[in-house]
């Protein structure tokens, strides 16, 4: 029996401060985790990177690591969201290969657990990147696009604990560059159904102009985008919790690219995309959030806004070897969108819940 810790993670104010090494380390440990899982470190986050999302008041997060002879080794995520009526919790618990089969990511769970009961949550939520399997049984999403490896560690763990699938992601991957003249070709039939919109764009903090605009944009993407049988709260976005998320962004040393779509008739804001660029080169940048208000569909905005800002990516942080996504499944509009752009999937995630025990 291997002999363990586990211990609440102090998280830092920065990431030079003299506390800060543990968090280096958990940070270091999730990466080889995900590596493992994917094949490669298109996931991998540096420190500075993440740390601004643990500083997020409005979606808090705890961290809980397991230590073996001083070294963390596993983590565990816990956050529970703080819209008035939430009974949710999502959940993570990863541990690195060579210490798996030894009762920590068991006992990390049942941390999790603890926490959840003390804050009186009947409903524990997770999403668990899938690693390939060379063959064998598939368990199917109850939407009826996509499945995950039946066997796999992974999947056996939340089974084995009552959780259900309820959704699956694919991660995608877009090689860079593109074809300019393929690119301009493909932006000139998306603007040619879309004459009633401009597009504006930035670098860095939005403009204070398009803040409201934004926040609605954003509420709208917690209950728009597809969320299958998962429970989702409806976000409040206030004027002032837009500034406090751009501001936290621009303490990361990646540069955020935004492409808005703006209705001219009424000056709104009709659909957003947002592109994450690391600093390094040979690292893929991160396609974010990208959303079409229900009353602005059908104008080809999605593909508009997507093309416009790998446009604007090529424009001002070319040599990126590609561009990774994750979209739901049953994502079908979205899903043509990326593949007619050249988005071809690379892996898959599991969307799952576990009810109470009455639900389990």
């Amino acid at each position: 029996m291997t002999s363990f810790t586990i211990e609440t993670l102090t998280i830092p104010a920065s990431i030079t401060d003299s506390d800060a090494s543990d968090f280096v380390e958990m940070v270091h440990v999730r990466n080889e985790i995900e590596a493992d899982t994917v094949g490669n470190r298109d996931l991998a986050y540096e420190p500075a990177e993440l740390l601004p999302y643990y500083h997020d008041t409005y979606q808090p997060q705890t961290c809980i690591v397991a230590r073996v002879d001083g070294r963390i080794v596993a983590r565990a995520i816990y956050e529970a969201p703080v819209e008035e009526g939430a009974t949710d919790v999502w959940l993570t618990v990863e541990v690195l290969p060579a210490f798996r089969g030894r009762g920590i990511g068991s006992a990390l769970y049942e941390r999790l657990v603890e926490m959840t009961n003390a804050d009186g949550r009947s409903v524990q939520q997770c999403y668990i990147m899938h690693k390939e399997a060379d063959s064998g049984e598939q368990l199917a999403s109850p939407t009826g696009f996509g499945s995950v490896p039946l066997h796999n560690p992974e999947t056996r763990f939340v089974l084995a604990r009552g959780f259900r699938l309820e959704q699956v992601e694919r991660m995608s991957r877009l090689e860079l560059p593109l074809d300019e003249a393929e690119l301009e070709a493909m932006l000139g039939d998306a603007r040619a159904h879309a004459e009633d919109y401009v597009l504006e764009r930035w670098e860095g903090k939005a403009p204070e102009k398009w803040i409201a605009g934004l926040g609605l944009l954003r509420q709208r993407m917690s209950t728009d985008a597809p969320a299958a049988g998962l429970d989702v709260n409806e976000e409040n976005w206030t004027d002032e919790r837009v500034r406090d998320y751009e501001e936290r962004r621009s303490e990361s040393p990646r540069a955020v690219l935004t492409v808005i779509a703006v209705h001219e008739p009424t000056g709104d804001i009709a659909g957003f995309t947002e592109l994450s660029v690391p600093p390094e080169l040979e690292r893929p940048v991160e396609q974010n959030d990208t959303l079409v208000l229900k009353e602005h569909r059908g104008h080809r905005l999605g593909m508009l806004l997507k093309l416009a800002n790998l446009q604007f990516l090529a424009e001002t942080h070319p040599g990126h070897p590609a561009v990774t996504t994750f979209n739901a499944e049953e994502n079908r509009p979205m899903l043509d969108v990326n593949e007619a752009i050249g988005f071809v999937a690379v892996g898959y995630g599991g969307g799952w819940k576990k009810a109470a025990a009455t639900d389990a």
